[in-house]
């Protein structure tokens, strides 16, 4: 467990070793796993009070699949669409690395606290976006952080095209109160 906090901890401070030992690690599957959970658990709880109980739930499911298709889209984009020279990676080293980078969406659970949602959950969204950029930046072992940017921002529209698709099937769009 110690091994596993601190990681986040070194996630949310954007240290770039970090992305490379769970980038090698194998192993760390399961605490990317739990890094995203907890971070659309506590983005739920963050909002409960304007999505409620089902938005937590819905919110969790459409943040495990959202992780799993960003970074799909992320390695096609990162790997066959703008690699560098020395680019090497596969899938499950971008799905642990984009996992850690939800670490700084913790933050989102002081959106709980009235009249704090908007800006939390705005600055707990930049700060994991500036993760998933170092994330990325290591796992596809680029030398040019903007192309790192460039991978991200690209698979961050098509995410949220997903996403949207996905709340809309299910019931509700992000924001939404529960009918």
């Amino acid at each position: 467990m110690n091994q596993f906090v601190d990681r986040m901890i070194r996630a949310s401070k954007l240290e770039a070793n970090l992305y490379e030992e769970v980038e090698a690690d194998k192993g760390a599957m399961g605490q990317a796993m739990a890094v995203v959970v907890l971070s659309s658990l506590a983005a739920g709880i963050g909002a409960i009070s304007v999505q409620g109980i089902g938005g937590l739930i819905i919110g969790t499911i459409v943040a495990l699949v959202g992780w799993y298709v960003w970074a799909f889209l992320t390695y096609l984009i990162g790997t066959k669409l703008l690699p560098e020279a020395q680019t090497r990676a596969d899938h499950g080293e971008l799905l642990r690395t984009i996992g850690f980078s939800s670490a700084p969406g913790i933050i989102r659970i002081l959106g709980i606290i009235p009249g704090l949602r908007s800006i939390v959950f705005l600055v707990g969204g930049i700060w994991m976006l500036a993760a998933m950029v170092i994330g990325v930046r290591q796992a596809l072992d680029y030398e040019s952080t903007a192309r790192a940017v460039g991978v991200c921002v690209i698979g961050w529209l098509i995410y949220l095209l997903i996403a949207g698709l996905l709340f809309a099937l299910m019931g509700g769009a992000p924001g939404s109160a529960p009918a």
